[in-house]
Formats: C-alpha cells, sequence, structure tokens
C-alpha cells in the first residue's frame, strides 16, 4: 500500500546524501517533497501540515548536523515522526480480570468486519476460548458468512435460531452460552450500513447495554482514503471506541489514513489486516509500519513470518542437511516454505534496504517462477530428485510436459541447483565469506543493483 510513498520519500532522500552539512535551504526543499508526498498519499492536510511542522524544528538543530550526514539526519526525524504520529507503542487487548472478556466489533457493510472478527478469534485461540457471535441479523448470508470462516478457523460459533429478528436476544444467549461452554472471550461481529445513521448507532448502543464490552473495535478499510477518518470519528463520537483495526493494508490504494487515523481521532490502532486469509492479521506496531514506510524493512515481522512457516517441513529440511546434503528434495522443502511466508515481493520488503534494490515487487522477484520450478520437481521421480544426473533429454521433455513448463525452464532449474549446490557446501564450510546470488535463485539473471 505504502509503495508509491515510499519511493517518493527516498527521492527526497536521495537529494540529500550528497550534503555533508544541512542548510535551511536544504531542509526546505526535501519538506516539500515529503508534504507533496504524504498529501497525494491521502494524509489528512491539517495532519500533515503539523507533521512537516515538527519535522523542521528537529531538522534544523545544529549540534546534530556536525555528527551526522544529511539524508541520515532529516530520514531519522521522519522515522521517529511518522511513528510518534501513528503510536509509538504497541496497543494491547483489554483482557478482563473475570472472564468473559467482550470484545465488540463495528464498522461499516464493506469494511471487513466479519472477517476481521474470525481473524481476532483465531489470534486469540493462543490461550484463550474465544466465541464469536453473529449479531448481523439484516444484512443476507452474514450469519451464513461468519459460521463458514469460524468452522475453517476451528472457533466457536454462536448464531440465532432460524427467522429469529431480535439482536439482543441472540447476545444474551450467547452471554448464556460462553458460560456454559468456558469460552472467555465474546466476539460480537454486529450489523453494519454502508453510512453511519442513527439507527445503526441506536442497535450498536442497544447490544453494549445488553452485554458491556471491555473493548469496542471499530474495523475501518484503509483503502477508502480520508473517509475513514471521517468514519471514525462519528462512531467514536457516539460509542466511545477503544481501538481501531484497519483493513485492507495488502491494497495498492494510497494509504494515508493508514498515518493520519490515530492523529485525527485519538483512538490507537490496535490491529491490522494484511489480507483475505483469516491468518493475515497482525497486532498493529507504529514502529515497525514507519520502518516499511521509509524501507527500512521488518525484522521483526520477517521473523514471525518464518516461524510460522515453521512446521513438519524445517524438521525435514534440518533431517536433509544434517550431513551436509543438498538435494532437489531439499530445494523442494525451501520453495514449499517460501511459498508459506506470503507473497515473495512482500516478504522481501521486510529485509532492509531491499525497498532499493531494482527489481523487488516487479517480475524481477515473481512468485510464479516459484511455482513453476515446484512444479518440475514434483514432476521427477524420486531417483530424478536424488541424482539428477540421469535427466537426459527424454527425461527432460517428459518433466516440462508434466509441469507445464517448457525444457529450457526445466535446463534452468537444473543449472540453479547445481549452483546452490556448490554454494551449500561453501557455506557449509568454516570461514565463507562469499554472498549468495539471490536473483538466480528466484530464476532471474545477474545480481540485483542498487539504485
Amino acid at each position: 500500500m505504502f509503495e508509491a510513498l515510499r519511493e517518493k520519500l527516498e527521492s527526497a532522500f536521495s537529494k540529500l546524501r550528497s550534503r555533508g552539512k544541512l542548510s535551511e535551504a536544504d531542509v526546505d526543499l526535501a519538506l516539500r517533497e515529503i508534504r507533496r508526498s504524504l498529501l497525494e498519499a491521502d494524509v489528512d492536510f491539517h495532519v500533515v501540515r503539523d507533521l512537516i511542522e515538527k519535522i523542521r524544528v528537529r531538522a534544523v538543530q545544529i549540534d546534530v548536523l556536525e555528527s551526522i550526514t544529511a539524508a541520515q539526519h532529516v530520514s531519522t526525524v521522519v522515522y521517529e515522526e511518522l511513528t510518534a504520529l501513528m503510536g509509538t507503542d504497541a496497543s494491547p487487548l483489554t483482557i478482563a480480570s473475570k472472564p468473559p472478556t467482550v470484545v465488540l466489533m463495528v464498522g461499516l457493510q464493506g469494511s471487513g468486519k466479519t472477517t476481521t472478527t474470525v481473524k481476532l478469534a483465531r489470534r486469540l485461540k493462543n490461550g484463550h476460548n474465544p466465541l464469536v457471535v453473529a449479531c448481523d441479523l439484516r444484512r443476507p448470508a452474514a450469519v451464513e458468512q461468519l459460521r463458514v470462516l469460524a468452522a475453517e478457523s476451528k472457533v466457536a460459533f454462536f448464531g440465532p435460531d432460524a427467522g429469529e429478528t431480535d439482536v439482543l436476544k441472540v447476545v444474551r444467549d450467547a452471554s448464556a452460552w460462553a458460560d456454559s461452554h468456558m469460552n472467555d472471550v465474546i466476539l460480537l461481529d454486529t450489523a453494519g450500513r454502508l453510512h453511519v445513521d442513527r439507527e445503526l448507532m441506536d442497535e450498536l448502543s442497544a447490544v453494549a447495554r445488553t452485554l458491556v464490552p471491555h473493548e469496542t473495535l471499530l474495523v475501518v478499510d484503509a483503502m477508502t482514503g480520508q473517509e475513514a477518518v471521517n468514519v471514525a470519528k462519528s462512531f467514536h463520537e457516539l460509542l466511545i471506541l477503544t481501538g481501531l483495526v484497519l483493513t485492507k493494508l495488502d491494497g495498492d490504494a494510497r494509504g494515508g489514513s493508514a498515518l493520519a487515523i490515530r492523529a485525527a481521532t485519538g483512538v490507537p490502532v490496535k490491529f491490522a489486516g494484511l489480507g483475505e486469509g483469516t491468518d493475515a492479521f497482525e497486532v498493529f506496531d507504529a514502529r515497525r509500519m514507519a520502518g516499511r514506510i521509509m524501507g527500512m524493512g521488518d525484522m521483526q515481522g520477517l521473523l514471525e513470518k518464518v516461524q510460522a512457516a515453521g512446521s513438519e517441513e524445517t524438521e525435514k529440511l534440518a533431517e536433509s542437511l544434517k550431513n551436509r546434503e543438498f538435494t532437489l528434495e531439499t530445494l523442494l522443502l525451501q520453495f514449499q516454505q517460501i511459498e508459506k511466508m506470503g507473497p515473495l515481493g512482500k516478504v522481501m520488503e521486510m529485509i532492509p534496504g531491499f525497498s532499493r534494490i531494482k527489481g523487488v515487487g516487479d517480475a524481477d522477484i515473481d512468485g510464479s517462477i516459484i511455482r513453476k520450478n515446484r512444479a518440475i520437481i514434483q514432476s521427477m521421480t524420486p531417483a530424478e530428485r536424488r541424482n539428477p544426473k540421469i535427466i537426459k533429454g527424454s527425461r527432460r521433455r517428459r518433466i516440462a510436459l508434466g509441469s507445464g513448463t517448457s525444457v529450457q525452464m526445466v535446463n534452468q532449474l537444473l543449472a540453479q541447483y547445481e549452483q546452490m549446490k556448490k554454494l551449500y557446501k561453501t557455506f557449509s564450510s568454516a570461514g565463507s565469506g562469499k554472498g549468495l546470488n539471490l536473483k538466480s535463485m528466484f530464476g532471474g539473471a545477474g545480481r540485483f543493483r542498487f539504485k
């Protein structure tokens, strides 16, 4: 979502890299670029104005200018101010000292509220026994959608009886059900509208009075631009929100609302939805988000993805490598683990500095290459995977046909495998200082070049 903003900020910083020290004229030039970048990203004008002024005050401090380069100084200031803008510290979910904890999920229709309810419940499964409750009795198929998603995520579900129209009865019955089934967290998926109206708010207020929530979370579509801020303000005035959940942060919209929504409402962003899957959900961390925007990467996020991808394949991979063996079976396991971590371009963006490498996010690092290479290996016999030297002309044609690729791609994979095998042997020896040709691993030619 922040790719365009990141590129524009990096462009502004690049103009300062040749400066030994900063003058006020240098600061003004950089701030004009930063202001324009933020406004184009759909950040609220008032928020941009305040942010730029804070950056200006810090950027011209003389005692700092003598110790670091201009680009380092300004980028550090911008990073810290962006972090402060979004909320320096993560805001944890409030858990009641006496169960159950009640979480009221609210939002407009189409914001991803139902999916987010299940995402949060799935996250809470680690240490809790959550129950999702279908309180949207107006939208066709809303109850069934929640039921299906809950079943897929193995989360407890409670819904209304057929023909039930009284949402307050559903809430009371759900509370009794949770008590008898030891559910210590109740998540109420309430009704939404296409706009904020009195009828919607009256219903939500009645639900909150029936089962007093410990958290009232507004689900906001980050792709709606500045309107997301207006929606958050309206809900907060009428319901007193305790937190926000930003959805669709994996989209290609400008995303300025994600930066400005806390500053504009005073309500902390607690969670972020990063995809359609019920596992694409994380605690909102302003430092990590600012790091991604600034092209500084997100090593903590990358570590979490690696740990999440760890599974049975990890043990197989360790077993394969313990005797310094690197086979096509080993390579296949690596491909499968990489795919579990998500879109390759998104994963690469988490590595510090990769946003300044030509090819990240485009065809140079293409996840489809991994899928095709995986298909090629899976089209081989066990004997061929263990001993690729037996794969001659007729076998290569058969593998290409079975994988839906070409003989040329089979040849490329086998050549890359031999290169990686040699590299593996090199890295297995103590004291190796050679680097990896990452682009060759992912189907490209040559090495990455920094802009």
